[in-house]
């Protein structure tokens, strides 16, 4: 199911990453754990207080996780997710964890953006209401109504988080951080971060980091007039301070509330009708099956991003061609889809049992009442602390307003796990550690792309999560 393209924002960080591979061990597991465990696994939505932000309407400032597994668990695992990401992305693999450890509890984080998100629409929505949603998308919030998210930045995110990670606690001593992308940034720069005089690594027994790591959205310093008045790094763009009031939020013709709530949409329909006609006038140019356009997007060959990637199939019925400009942005064998063959039918779909991830599954889980798979409302004040922040804020503008201070410090073990066709690399894991005093262990998922990693049907990550867990248990 496509999160809608984002070219420009992102150039840079494909430029940079696209292509990279670690040492891939064997091919990922195809043995995925039986639809049945995965659906017997109890989930349920926590919306608790979160960090008290002036200016912030009272019921947003919140701390909100979808928490997998037994209410008294052994182990606690919270995972964070990536760029424009919600608690939705962890939906397969949480309940994979907890369906081979039922000891083990998962906790996935939605960002308070996500209370802004008009989902009971989507929940209560028809087949015909979601067409005209895709092709129309819901109402975006005006800027202006929302200027408050210009304080919901790295301060906020980690704050939030941190009233979750208290909480679980107070349920076991054996709590782990970790997060997909760039949750797995913010799962080093949290255990760096200094919560009034201690280390967020003293909360924590270990950090797993999936195909995210510290400093991979902030590949150059800022100086404090570009944190004011606005940027460039990994990302593309960045609105300084003195334009987040009029900018509050993630808005452009290639990703905005009003795409992903098109996007969502579009799941639904592929989920409940997956050979069915996409609406007209949604997501693609030609007509294509509802699975077909919930996936053309993100498919490895064809998506724009090779970044923001998957691999579940091919299409059907289709004439294709080179994509000049995805491999101008360090796409690999990119292709994109002229129309049908033959006109009389539309593109179709045909899953792939060799992918990695299961088609079907991945658009069924790309909304649930739960949550979904992306963050409608993404704070543009958070890409630009990531980017000021860096791996470490000691000695630096910003020492004082991102109290990224322990880097050097950390001692809390970390797993990092690369998908072989993603974003980062075993040694991007290892040059990291070498700035911490923590012990590394690092796998690359075979044949994987970057959103492979937490959907996949094979449970090779979660073996890895779970036997690294193990011996760091009490």
């Amino acid at each position: 199911m496509p999160i809608p393209r984002r070219a420009a924002a992102c150039a840079l960080l494909t430029l940079t990453l696209a292509g990279a591979q670690g040492t891939p061990a064997a091919r990922p597991a195809a043995t995925p754990v039986p639809e049945a465990a995965l659906n017997r696994v109890g989930a349920v939505r926590v919306v608790r207080p979160g960090l008290t932000v002036p200016g912030t309407p009272r019921e947003l400032n919140a701390s909100i996780t979808i928490r997998y597994g037994p209410a008294r668990p052994r182990a606690v695992l919270l995972l964070m997710p990536g760029y424009l990401g919600g608690a939705g992305s962890f939906d397969r693999l949480a309940r994979q964890i907890v369906a081979l450890d039922g000891a083990v509890a998962v906790w996935a984080v939605d960002r308070r953006s996500n209370l802004l998100e008009p989902q009971a629409e989507l929940a209560r929505a028809t087949p015909a209401d979601l067409s005209r949603i895709v092709q129309r998308g819901l109402p975006a919030r005006p800027p202006g109504s929302v200027a408050f998210m210009q304080d919901w930045g790295l301060d906020v995110a980690l704050r939030d988080w941190r009233v979750a990670v208290q909480e679980a606690r107070t349920l076991t001593p054996n709590v782990f951080l970790g997060g997909h992308s760039m949750g797995g940034s913010l799962s080093g720069l949290y255990a760096a971060y200094d919560f009034a005089g201690q280390p967020g690594a003293a909360d924590v027994r270990g950090l797993v980091m999936l195909d995210g790591v510290p400093g991979l959205l902030a590949d150059r310093p800022l100086t404090p007039q570009q944190y004011q008045q606005g940027g460039l790094n990994v990302l593309g763009p960045l609105a300084g301070l003195n334009r987040l009031a009029g900018r509050p939020y993630v808005d452009s013709l290639v990703f905005g509330p009003s795409l992903a709530s098109r996007a969502a949409a579009q799941a639904r329909l592929a989920a409940l009708a997956p050979d069915a006609l996409a609406p007209a006038g949604g997501l693609t140019p030609f007509p294509a099956t509802n699975l077909a356009a919930g996936l053309l997007q993100l498919e490895r060959r064809y998506a724009l991003l090779p970044f923001l990637t998957l691999q579940t199939g091919r299409p059907t019925n289709a004439i294709e061609a080179p994509s000049f400009t995805a491999l101008a942005l360090g796409g690999q064998d990119s292709h994109w889809l002229i129309g049908p063959q033959d006109r009389s039918r539309p593109v179709g779909w045909q899953a792939d049992p060799a992918a990695p991830t299961d088609a079907l599954d991945f658009v069924r889980r790309f909304w649930t009442p739960l949550s979904d798979y992306s963050e409608w409302y993404f704070p543009n004040r958070l890409p630009l602390d990531l980017a000021a922040a860096r791996l470490n804020t000691r000695g630096t503008p910003f020492e004082q307003r991102l109290r990224v201070w322990h880097t050097a410090e950390v001692t809390t073990p970390i797993l990092g796990i690369a998908a072989q066709h993603g974003v980062v690399t075993e040694d991007g894991f290892r040059a990291y550690a070498a700035g911490t005093r923590a012990r590394l262990t690092t796998h690359t998922l075979a044949g994987a792309s970057h959103l492979d990693i937490v959907a996949a049907r094979g449970d090779q990550v979660v073996r890895w999560i779970l036997a690294w867990m193990a011996p760091l248990r009490r």
